[in-house]
């Protein structure tokens, strides 16, 4: 293997169909018009040196190495800021263009150190390569370097010498060797979108400087690792490069934290990774990144790990370490005694969202063909099951409609129930670019959040609706568009049912659903709302994006159907910049859906009922399948609790964590015979395990990942399994165990049987994907490239549905004792429930949860800011440090999830989404007050954990 190395174009390329003809050092070449002549000649394998150009930003024309003759032109102009044109004649190459290129870099050269042997950038130096390339072989001015090279002059301190900025975890900023190239300002500007740069002093004295001349770690950086990209220089440099050392070779791979999905090489040394870079010609990214996926990687070798499997008799035992035979045989000695003794439907397994599609595939075709039952279930589910049911009803399939390219061609955006610029934050970065680009945006969420309001962005429309009222503020927007002869008839009468639209306009159009009636209870200014919806309707291609703030609710579903009819009314569906796009938490949360982890349906979204359907995998798995759906994961606690389901199987997924109602969810473990966990880390889940399976990270295994829009990416292994098998092997181990005759030598073949299986990914093969880079499902005969974009012609169910969408008013309300409402949601350093994220140095940004409370609701209860909290609701209370905030209405807390002493979750109550038991997470009644330390709760809950993680022969760290 050897290193993927990435033209560089120097400038960005152009989407112009009108191509030109033009001559570069005497060769022919035809380019789309505004290419750049600087690309131009790179696409032609001509090669102009440059310094401050990258094709990740638009062309600057500082650096003056790019220079060019033009015949009948005068000057020698910049090729980067200079667009071709027919019949051009361009030279890249003469004596004049050599003299003064030599000259440039005798500048630069004389105030930059000349360290280049000990410089981590040795080998991969942009400023060394030009150095080469225009022949310097000795600098007219020295190489004191007067402004910045050195602490001392002379004996006497530089006060112009800054030293290197050492406070962000993941990169060090060295002034000394910056050459004011602007990229990494540019690319914080126009890539990432956050201005956290900028250049500071003028001429000879001017250098990069984080915000108003502060250290990184203190300035609106987020560490996306874009300006680190951009320098061509050793500047800004990634610690790891410093520690390591230059990489040798890379493999592509796909990002396991968010639903995004970004592509990555993984640049190596031997087994050992020394950094994530952006590929370029990723589709869900296009070259950008956050900090967890371009730096949050450390877990993977974090000494917490477990890498051995491990066995007890109780969950108050300590644990002991065992051979992988013997955990195997174990469990399924165990599996079995449990069905011979309580039946057949007495266990059940969780697949998870991280995992692999084809790992995750193993394990529901495990339980169904293993165990016998359907008693599957994934937290997919929890957090976005009602987008399956919803869509599928309204549209036919359960999926967004666009791919992450189409946010460039909408008009109007609305976000509701989503925090982009955190919870999908490359996403975010594409979004904030279309509108600072001109278009506008309208954000339907209880809480402010960044995308607001943020550097050269602000929302045309902020409607910060009280929580649980989702369904109205839809239905309200629906109202004036019906109302005022906003739709689009001429699509509803191509496209849907016409007589189920006029049933729903007549519905939506009764006076109580006008938005002077739903100011009431949801607290929108009616005059904002009709606002907003005339901007949707009438303001060009309409976008909607949507997150867990609408799933997660009792009216989830009604809330999705409510978004498809919003859509289909107003005729933006089935091409580029439109559709309705819900923006998955996890890595592969789609792909989980894909596989068949729910009770009810197989692999492609097929009812277990379906004869058909069960026929095609009963004569491939040799097994005759149970038709009736199985248990969801509160069923499986719930038959615990009462005795009947006594054993689980739960890959990758930390339920006692991230689902709600903590003491339910404890409760239930707590009464089963076998509870096997396979993770990386002894999560909370494990606290009350029997058995614990080591599993792998995405760096030690092959397989796929689909993300947010249906895109089917390659994750490849770049390292052994520390733990000696992929998770994929673990299950097919315990398979085997079990009596299955699996053989699969490699994830390609279970892939192979997923493909013969589920329609939706009938083209789909390792092989495939090399060749395509990646594929959105559907990908078949029809669709052989794959589907961007879905419903172009017509909806997978043949007409769309409008559905009514009455408001039902949750069941969890405030009163006296619980008069606030809480909801919760991520922030951009952590991740999930942060087993992995807090195993890394992005704790430095995010290093407990806090609860935002406005200083009205603050001032009543006597709390200052940073002051200890108790959180109390119907279901339990926990305490946690407060953070007075306007970003949240009086009225409103809110609070992240990510660290296991706080356990946000066992505030949370049990209430559910009426159509697919997706927890009620955002709607919660609580109250505040005063607290000195944790509850009660927390530290009978703290002491449970520290007793269940002894391992036996393994000594504690003295307090």
């Amino acid at each position: 293997m050897s290193l993927i190395h990435e033209i560089d174009y120097g400038t960005p390329a152009s989407k112009s169909e009108v191509m030109v003809k033009l001559t570069i050092d005497g060769q022919q070449i035809s380019v789309p018009e505004g290419t750049s002549i600087m690309r131009a000649s790179m696409e032609a394998g001509i090669k102009v040196p440059k310094l401050c150009a990258t094709d990740m930003v638009d062309a600057f024309g500082s650096c003056r190495l790019c220079l060019v003759e033009i015949e009948g032109r005068n000057g020698t102009p910049s090729s980067c800021t200079t667009p071709v044109a027919a019949n051009m004649v361009v030279h890249t190459q003469t004596g004049r263009l050599k003299d003064i290129r030599r000259g440039v870099m005798e500048l630069y050269i004389s105030d930059h150190p000349l360290d280049c042997l000990t410089c981590a950038a040795n080998g991969d130096c942009e400023l060394q390569d030009m150095a080469g390339a225009v022949g310097l072989r000795d600098v007219r001015y020295g190489y004191e370097g007067d402004n910045h090279v050195k602490a001392r002059s002379n004996g006497d301190i530089n006060l112009k010498w800054m030293p290197k900025d050492e406070s962000n975890p993941y990169f060090t900023y060295d002034p000394s060797k910056c050459i004011v190239c602007s990229r990494c300002v540019r690319a914080c500007e126009e890539v990432q979108g956050t201005f956290a740069l900028t250049i500071e002093g003028r001429g000879f004295g001017s250098r990069v400087s984080p915000g108003m001349h502060e250290h990184f770690i203190d300035s609106e950086c987020v560490s996306c690792g874009a300006c680190v990209q951009a320098c061509p220089t050793a500047t800004l440099t990634e610690k790891s490069v410093i520690q390591i050392g230059q990489p040798e070779h890379s493999a592509v791979t796909t990002c396991a934290y968010c639903g995004v999905g970004c592509s990555f090489k993984a640049e190596m040394r031997g087994e050992e990774l020394v950094r994530m870079v952006p590929w370029k010609d990723g589709q869900a990214n296009r070259g950008h990144s956050c900090v967890k996926g371009r730096f949050a990687y450390g877990y993977s070798t974090h000494k917490d790990r477990i890498l051995n499997p491990m066995i007890r008799e109780k969950v108050s035992d300590p644990w002991r370490e065992v051979s992988w035979d013997e955990a195997f045989a174990h469990v399924a000695l165990e599996f079995r005694r449990i069905q011979y003794q309580y039946g057949r439907e007495a266990i059940g397994g969780i697949t998870s969202s991280r995992c692999t599609n084809e790992e995750t595939y193993l394990v529901q075709k495990l339980i169904r063909a293993g165990f016998g039952n359907n008693n599957v279930d994934t937290c997919a589910r929890v957090c976005h099951s009602p987008t399956g049911y919803g869509l599928g009803q309204t549209f036919g399939t359960s999926a967004g409609t666009q791919d992450f390219d189409s946010v460039e061609h909408s008009d109007v955006v609305i976000v509701i129930g989503a925090n982009p610029t955190d919870g999908h934050p490359v996403f975010g970065s594409r979004l904030k670019k279309r509108l600072r680009q001109g278009a506008k945006l309208i954000v339907i969420d209880p809480r402010r959040t960044d995308i607001v309001r943020s550097p050269h962005i602000e929302a045309s429309y902020h409607l910060p609706l009280k929580p649980g009222t989702n369904v109205a503020v839809m239905t309200a927007l629906a109202h004036v568009i019906v109302t005022e002869g906003l739709f689009d008839e001429a699509f509803i009468r191509e496209r849907c049912d016409w007589s189920e639209f006029e049933d729903w306009a007549a519905f939506v159009a009764e006076p109580q659903h006008s938005p002077e009636e739903t100011e009431i209870f949801t607290g929108v200014p009616a005059a904002d709302l009709r606002g907003a919806a005339r901007l949707y309707a009438k303001g060009g291609n309409g976008a909607i994006y949507y997150g867990l703030g609408v799933t997660e609710h009792s009216q989830g579903s009604t809330t999705v159907i409510a978004i498809a009819n919003l859509a289909m009314a107003t005729g933006n569906i089935g091409r580029p910049g439109v559709g309705v796009n819900p923006l998955r938490g996890q890595n592969n949360v789609q792909g989980s859906c894909d596989m068949g982890s729910f009770p009810h349906e197989l692999p492609g979204y097929r009812h277990i009922s379906d004869d058909a359907t069960r026929d095609i995998f009963e004569k491939l798995w040799g097994v005759k399948l149970n038709n009736e759906p199985g248990l969801r994961i509160p069923n499986m606690l719930d038959a615990a609790v009462d005795g009947s389901f006594k054993g689980i199987y739960i890959q990758g997924e930390d339920i006692l964590q991230s689902d709600p109602d903590t003491k339910h969810v404890a409760a239930g473990l707590a009464a089963m015979e076998c509870v096997v966990v396979q993770d990386l880390f002894l999560n909370e889940t494990a606290n009350y395990a029997h058995v614990f399976l080591p599993g792998s990270t995405f760096l030690e295994k092959d397989g796929t990942f689909t993300n947010a829009e249906r895109r089917i990416n390659r994750v490849r292994k770049v390292m052994s399994p520390r733990n000696g098998y992929g998770d994929w092997e673990v299950t097919q181990k315990l398979a085997q165990a079990m009596g299955l005759d699996w053989i699969y030598t490699h994830p390609s073949e279970i892939m192979d049987e997923i493909a013969a299986t589920t329609p939706s990914f009938a083209m789909v093969s390792y092989d495939y994907l090399d060749k395509m880079g990646s594929v959105q499902w559907p990908c078949n005969e029809k669709t052989p490239l794959g589907s961007p974009i879905m419903h172009v012609n017509g909806f997978v169910r043949g007409k769309g549905k409008f559905i009514r969408t009455e408001y039902v008013a949750t069941d969890e309300r405030t009163g006296p004792r619980f008069p606030l409402l809480l909801t919760t949601g991520r922030t951009l350093s952590q991740y999930n429930v942060g087993a992995q994220t807090r195993r890394t140095e992005n704790v430095v940004w995010h290093a407990e949860d806090r609860l935002e409370i406005h200083s009205h609701d603050a001032e009543q209860r006597g709390v200052r800011d940073g002051d200890w909290v108790k959180l109390g609701s119907r279901s339990g209370d926990t305490t946690l440090r407060a953070l007075i905030t306007d970003r949240v209405a009086p009225g409103v807390v809110y609070t992240t999830f990510h660290h296991p002493t706080t356990q946000a979750n066992v505030i949370t109550t049990d209430f559910s989404d009426w159509a697919t038991n997706c927890p009620e997470y955002k709607v919660t009644a609580v109250q505040v007050s005063p607290s000195n330390g944790p509850s009660e709760w927390q530290l009978e809950y703290d002491e449970q954990a520290r007793q269940s993680r002894r391992i036996a022969g393994k000594l504690e760290a003295a307090e």
